[in-house]
């Protein structure tokens, strides 16, 4: 599964508080411990750290979820 993101990629993704945007600090291929989580992810399915634009919060997300801003 191919999404097309990459690091330093400019996304937009929706939150509780509403749609988000921020840019994609870190793509990750093998599971990862996120805010006391294990996050599963793999090449065919990568998960993404993204730094919000507005608040600077870290954020982790599956490509499904972003788009691009």
């Amino acid at each position: 599964m191919t999404d097309g993101f990459a690091v330093g990629d400019h996304v937009r993704w929706n939150s509780e508080a509403g749609h988000v945007e921020g840019v994609i600090i870190k793509k990750h291929t093998h599971d990862v411990e996120f805010k006391g989580y294990t996050r599963h992810c793999s090449p065919d399915d990568p998960q993404y750290e993204i730094k919000s634009d507005k608040t600077g919060h870290i954020a982790i997300h599956k490509g499904g979820a972003l788009k691009k801003a």
